[in-house]
């Protein structure tokens, strides 16, 4: 198993410690195994939803860019 050594603020790493606390995870290593986990869950999930969604069109940036001037509009006046 290789090792990754992390840098964070204390705050986050007094959150991990308070999860270990609580017996979530035996250790610090165990909760971001479990993060980087559902993380990668996720990403799988979407892109089989991306996939399923049907074919993909081509991206009309000056439609987008329309819509999105007319939405700014819409919520400034």
């Amino acid at each position: 198993m290789a090792t990754l050594n992390i840098s964070m603020p204390d705050e986050l790493r007094s959150f991990v410690e308070t999860r270990i606390r609580m017996g979530d995870y035996q250790s610090a290593s165990d909760y971001l195994r479990d993060l980087i986990r559902h993380d990668k869950d996720e990403i799988d999930k979407l892109l089989m939803e991306g996939i399923e969604s049907g074919k993909a069109t081509p991206l009309n940036m000056s439609a987008m860019k329309k819509k999105a001037q007319a939405l700014l509009v819409k919520e400034q006046g």
